[in-house]
């Protein structure tokens, strides 16, 4: 089943903003969240939605923050933590649990403090200036004790200009300022986004007069070039920066795949995927090497944003270099004969490979269709390449997935490229491409009563009219086989409650949702529950 896109979440039961019970908004009613699996990266995602600081949020368990009320509309929830919705982390499905209130989940987020603001005073040239930090209503000033680069490099930052290199001043270089002397002793490492990050002796506490006050002199920002060279084709090669008129190298000191996914971000390519290189992969270059000791968080525009070191300690052996590669799926479904089953396929450094069925079974299946934004709950898993053999390299063997996870790549396996198998054993999916339709209380999950979501609830068909034809479309909406579909009549499967939502159902057998089909109208019916309609499929 879909999740809407305007998902809401609030936090119930806690003593201040910020915490208590997680409550989720989903089809016009709020409910709770089961605490199995719940983490502090499930806690990021909550505390991003509403707006505070994702790092140090926390999360609770056993309803910490009381117990709630109404349905419980998620359990095991398994978030990255990078996600900017919670419907957007793996689930059971929603309203699908085993649990009860004293299982609610709760999160405590990090307040949000205002940030620092800071100015250059006293020179004529915008990039220089005495430091003047604003904290707490008032400005003020910063003493020199301990002053270096690196605290006038976080200055800078601050300022938007460029951080590879700021000259630090001292004793009051731009003039003695007034007021109040806010810093003392500042220790920053060079790569904090704010000095309220940096070390220092506490807000207002000093052992300074104004004669000590700090100053910089900031440097416009420079645009910085890259290039990859000496590759076998033109996404991976020997990393290269132009910087100040000519073309160096990088050294590897340090270097990895974070700094990898930002080379590969400014030439265009997808940055998840990329491939950090060391020790001169793609031979060695010749002329300066500009940069050494790269820091990249990752999700920089610009390695100029990183930190580094103009200094370096390499020689050519060392330089560094990457492998990107082009946006697109990382799974696709192959030799199917349409677009929700086939052939697994995996896209891994480079080229699309098969996977091996060994242990392949459902959850496997499951995580492969919720890949591909197919419902998972009715994924169907084939052995002995049912869908065709393919070619090329077989890249997986012996998955073993718990059916949660948010991509393949996360379930257990041999290892890339690690396996005993030939293309015979190829493994497949099928996946269910089912809306707001569910079978329930079948004695497997190919079969059972039809229930439709429609307007904020469940409920059930009634079986006037119904026939194999309505019987078709079901089972399509489940990605299983609609050849040989079975309707089932009189509450074969047991009694619904609830509303009789569709009546007098006349599918011609073609269509792709129930939805599409002619009926009486929602909720329009003259049946009881003892006629409700179901369906019993093949795989």
């Amino acid at each position: 089943m879909q999740c809407p896109p305007d998902i809401e979440v609030r936090l119930v039961g806690g003593t201040r903003a910020g915490e208590g019970r997680v409550e989720v908004l989903q089809n016009g009613e709020w409910g709770t969240v089961c605490d199995h699996a719940w983490g502090d990266l499930d806690a990021h995602v909550v505390c991003r939605m509403l707006g505070y600081r994702q790092i140090g949020s926390r999360s609770f368990y056993n309803a910490y923050f009381g117990q709630g009320t109404g349905p419980i509309l998620m359990d095991n929830v398994v978030c990255s933590g990078h996600e900017t919705s919670i419907k957007d982390c793996s689930h059971n499905g929603w309203w699908t649990h085993n649990c009860d209130h004293s299982e609610d989940a709760g999160v405590r987020c990090v307040l949000r403090t205002p940030p620092v603001k800071v100015r250059l005073v006293g020179s004529t040239n915008d990039r220089e200036g005495r430091v003047e930090v604003f904290h707490n209503g008032e400005w003020g000033t910063v003493c020199d004790d301990d002053w270096d680069e690196n605290d006038a490099l976080v200055v800078c930052r601050m300022l938007g200009y460029n951080t590879w290199h700021a000259d630090p001043l001292y004793r009051s270089h731009f003039g003695a300022g007034n007021g109040s002397i806010l810093l003392d002793n500042v220790a920053c490492s060079g790569n904090e986004a704010s000095i309220q990050d940096c070390g220092h002796n506490g807000w207002r506490s000093h052992d300074c007069d104004h004669s000590e006050d700090a100053g910089v002199t900031c440097f416009k920002r420079l645009p910085i070039k890259v290039r990859l060279v000496d590759g076998a084709r033109a996404l991976e090669g020997r990393v290269e920066v132009f910087h100040m008129g000519e073309w160096g190298t990088v050294c590897d000191d340090s270097w990895d795949v974070n700094d990898a996914r930002v080379v590969c971000r400014m030439l265009g390519y997808d940055p998840k995927y990329s491939v950090s290189f060391y020790g001169a992969h793609f031979g060695q270059g010749t002329g300066p090497i500009l940069m050494d000791n790269f820091a990249c968080s990752g999700n920089e525009a610009s390695i100029a944003d990183c930190s580094f070191n103009f200094r370096h300690n390499c020689d050519h052996s060392e330089d560094a270099g990457v492998r990107c590669f082009t946006p697109g799926p990382v799974v696709r479904l192959v030799g199917g004969f349409r677009a929700s089953e086939g052939r697994v396929e995996v896209f891994h450094h480079g080229e699309w490979g098969t996977v091996c069925d060994d242990s392949w079974d459902d959850n496997d299946a499951r995580v492969v269709c919720r890949m591909l934004s197919y419902n998972p709950k009715y994924s169907i898993s084939f052995y002995g390449a049912h869908f065709g053999r393919g070619t090329g390299s077989i890249l997986m063997d012996n998955v073993a997935c718990s059916g949660n996870e948010a991509s393949i790549k996360d379930c257990r396996h041999n290892g890339w490229r690690t396996h005993n198998c030939g293309h015979s054993e190829d493994a497949g999916v099928r996946c269910s491409t089912a809306g707001p339709v569910r079978l329930v209380d079948g004695a497997r999950v190919l079969e059972g009563r039809v229930e439709v979501f429609h307007d904020g609830e469940w409920g059930t068909v009634c079986d006037d009219s119904w026939d194999v034809n309505d019987a078709r479309v079901v089972c399509r909406m489940f990605g299983f086989n609609d050849s040989v579909a079975t309707a089932v009549s009189r509450a074969k499967f047991g009694q619904g409650s609830g509303s009789i939502l569709m009546d007098e159902v006349a599918c011609t057998g073609s269509e792709g949702s129930l939805k599409d089909c002619p009926h009486k109208g929602w909720g329009l019916h003259d049946c009881a529950h003892s006629e409700d309609a179901g369906v019993r499929c093949l795989p």
